[in-house]
This record gives C-alpha cells, sequence and structure tokens, in this order.
C-alpha cells in the first residue's frame, strides 16, 4: 500500500509515526508547503518570542521516519479517480491511501497600509523569526486581534518590556469562551500593562512619511472606531484561512473543511481521510455535529488515529472520541479547556480556589455541559475529563464533583 499525506505538520508527521508503528511497511509520501521538516508551532507565540527558546527547539524528531519528503512543494490539485495528487512544481504524488492534513493560514489584510514594513502574521516558523527579530527594537506594538495568538503574543511582548495595544472587533478577548470569562481575560490584560481596545478593529495604517517604495514603515493605525494608535509594529492576529482550495472539484464534501464521519474517513471517499485544522468531525458533545478544532492535542490525535486507520478496510476502522482539549499560557496562568466551549449559552463557575487565581469555569448550553475551562488547575483536568466523554448534565457533574471531593475550595456553583 502507498501511502500519501498531504501536509507535513503535526497532524501529517503523527499519521506516518502511527503507519509505520501499527506495521505499515510500504512507501510513505510527506508532501509539505514549507521547505522546513515538521515543527511545533505552540512555542512561536510564546517562548520563542519571549526568547526562552530557540528556533531550533521547535523541531519535532523524524531521524527514525523512513518517509519520501517532499518539502516546499505543496499540494495544487486532487484526482480521487486516479488517485494521485497534483503539486506545485508540476510533478504527481500517486496513493492507495491519502491522508488530508493541511491545515490553515493566516489569514491576510488588504487594507490601506498593510504592505508597509513592519506588518506581520504569524503561523509560520519565518513569520516567527521575523517578529521575534522585530522586537528589540519595538517600542509600540499593536495586535489585531484578541484570539488565542493575538493575546498569547501580547503576554510575550509584555515579558519583553514592549508597549502592547491590543484590539479587536469583539466586546472581549478570547470569544469562544463567552463573556464572562472575557472580562477575566481583559482584567488579566489590563492588569499586566495592555492598553486594550475592544469593539475596534482595523481601518488603516499609516506610513512614517517615508515613500512607500522605498522602505516604509507603519507608524501609527486608525482603528475602526475612529480613535488612532502609534505603533512601529503591527500583528495582523486575524484568524486563519482553511488551505482547501486544491480540493476544489474533487467531490469531497468542504463544509468548509473536510467532512468525515467519526473515524476521519471523508464522507464520499473511503480512501481519503483527513487529519487536524482541516477535519470536520462529528463530536458526541456538539449532539453528533460535525465540528473543526484548531489545536495541537487534537491534531496529534487525528493524525496518529487517521495513520492507523489509513491501513485497514472503512469497516475495520476506529472512531475518534476524546474531547477536544487546548491551553493557552498567558503571564502566569495557564489557561486548558476540554469540549467545545464555544457552543455555550452561558458559563458556570464551579470551582474557585480561596485566592480567586484558580478556577474551574462549565460551559452550558440548556441544560448538558459541552465545555469546561480551567485557570491554573491543571491537576483538576483528569476528574473533568472522565465527566466529558458525553455531554453531562450540569446537576450530574455537580453531584460527581461532590461525591469526588478535593476541589480547589468549596464549590461555588453560580453563575460569573
Amino acid at each position: 500500500m502507498r501511502l500519501v499525506i498531504a501536509g507535513a505538520s503535526l497532524a501529517g508527521l503523527r499519521a506516518a509515526q502511527a503507519a509505520r508503528r501499527a506495521g505499515h511497511e510500504g512507501t510513505i509520501v510527506m508532501i509539505g508547503a514549507e521547505p522546513h521538516l515538521p515543527y511545533t508551532r505552540p512555542p512561536l507565540s510564546k517562548e520563542l518570542l519571549q526568547g526562552s527558546q530557540e528556533i531550533e527547539d521547535s523541531a519535532l524528531p523524524v531521524d527514525e521516519l523512513d518517509v519520501q519528503w517532499r518539502l516546499g512543494t505543496p499540494a495544487t490539485g486532487l484526482d480521487p479517480t486516479s488517485k494521485r495528487v497534483r503539486l506545485a512544481d508540476g510533478g504527481e504524488a500517486e496513493y492507495d491511501r491519502l491522508i488530508i492534513a493541511t491545515g490553515c493560514r493566516a489569514r491576510s489584510w488588504n487594507g490601506p497600509g498593510a504592505q508597509l514594513a513592519g506588518v506581520h502574521t504569524l503561523r509560520t516558523l519565518e513569520d516567527a523569526i521575523t517578529l521575534r527579530a522585530a522586537l528589540p527594537t519595538t517600542r509600540r506594538l499593536l495586535i489585531i486581534g484578541a484570539g488565542f495568538i493575538g493575546c498569547e503574543v501580547a503576554a510575550s511582548a509584555r515579558s519583553r518590556g514592549v508597549e502592547v495595544t491590543l484590539a479587536d472587533i469583539a466586546a472581549h478577548p478570547l470569544l469562544p469562551f463567552g463573556p464572562a470569562l472575557g472580562e477575566r481575560w481583559a482584567r488579566m490584560h489590563r492588569d499586566h500593562g495592555v492598553d486594550l481596545r475592544l469593539g475596534a478593529g482595523i481601518e488603516s495604517l499609516h506610513s512614517d512619511g517615508h515613500d512607500q517604495h522605498h522602505d516604509a514603515r507603519v507608524a501609527r493605525a486608525t482603528l475602526t472606531d475612529g480613535s488612532t494608535v502609534e505603533a512601529d509594529t503591527v500583528l495582523l492576529a486575524l484568524g486563519s484561512v482553511l488551505n482547501t482550495e486544491w480540493l476544489t472539484g474533487t467531490g469531497l464534501e468542504l463544509d468548509p473543511a473536510v467532512a468525515c464521519d467519526a473515524t476521519l474517513t471523508s464522507s464520499h471517499d473511503p480512501n481519503i481521510l483527513a487529519a487536524g485544522d482541516i477535519a470536520s468531525v462529528p463530536a458526541a458533545l456538539a449532539g453528533g455535529a460535525r465540528v473543526r478544532v484548531e489545536h495541537w492535542t487534537t491534531a496529534a490525535e487525528h493524525g496518529q488515529l487517521a495513520g492507523r486507520n489509513a491501513l485497514l478496510e472503512h469497516h475495520e476502522r476506529a472512531a475518534h472520541t476524546s474531547p477536544p482539549y487546548f491551553w493557552s499560557d498567558q503571564y502566569d496562568a495557564k489557561i486548558q479547556a476540554l469540549g467545545c466551549p464555544a457552543l455555550a449559552d452561558r458559563t458556570e463557575l464551579i470551582e474557585l480556589s480561596p485566592t480567586g487565581e484558580k478556577l474551574v469555569a462549565a460551559c452550558v448550553r440548556g441544560r448538558h455541559v459541552v465545555g469546561l475551562v480551567a485557570v491554573s488547575a491543571a491537576r483538576r483536568l483528569a476528574f473533568y475529563r472522565r465527566q466529558l466523554q458525553a455531554p453531562p448534565l450540569l446537576a450530574e457533574l455537580k453531584a460527581a464533583l461532590a461525591q469526588e471531593g478535593g476541589s480547589l475550595g468549596e464549590p461555588v456553583g453560580a453563575a460569573i
């Protein structure tokens, strides 16, 4: 069997490793748009920018992996009938089974001033290297977008003494966690000296007065609320765009990610599987609806499962059942989440330490818990992970908590 993996990041690498561990001795071809061997992305917005980690520390081990690398050559097309992936260099990769793991790219912005020097995005290793090189000479950093990347870079830049303005069109940072927790994140950033501008996006960027054709740099920004911000470096953290253009016209269902069943098999072709950011997979916590998760742990789990499943016939394949898990390190807080917090319609605080620094909050939809958020309470995650294999009633979760004991303090049980 010839296995082709389109995407040479975490999900693709884990798929190749899992296939080898499962006994696959045939050819594995790894196609990657970037010229690098696989690396891990979480440090790009944290340790790498803070200076506590070097570039080479981001590399993932591949020395023992027997694959054919096709790096710096993105996939540009797919013919499922002839089972061929077309490549940007004009070549092709023929497969018996294909795993799609092409992920996402940073969302761009093409407004006035977008081409000025000093304007960055952060998705790739090159992006992180360029931004890190700019920070020592940056007096004021403007970050547009208060999602995970924007908030993590704000914290990293503040640790280096850079003045930071963080702006977002939303009413609070980390929108998927809801307004109650969002207020907590807003206070956290303001307490660390971040100039937080909410309800305001980017309107235009303005130069330092030099000819824009001669390396003019950004000097200030106008936001959508009419205010201006002085900045000599700008990070556009506007989310991501799926790398699915190469799948147009293939017959695969895109919603907009690759629609899969629980075994990560694409909905219309049992020879094609998907893993990581680009896979849309049914989730028990979403009532069986498909969800897409852009986080490290899911990419790793998807890759491992897809690599094993690709060696089997469809009816033999295992389902992915683990609830999503993700984390974000900001200042001295470790934010961890389980499940699908973005699906909740309210948030309820269920554990709180006496000092208020540690907490666990339930993300509730109707009467069921669809997600949990913990702040600096990593030891509590194992208990909650067991409860979230299927969406429990909030009352059931509270009863289990009371029986389990060992909480951060007295269970609270009040909306926040």
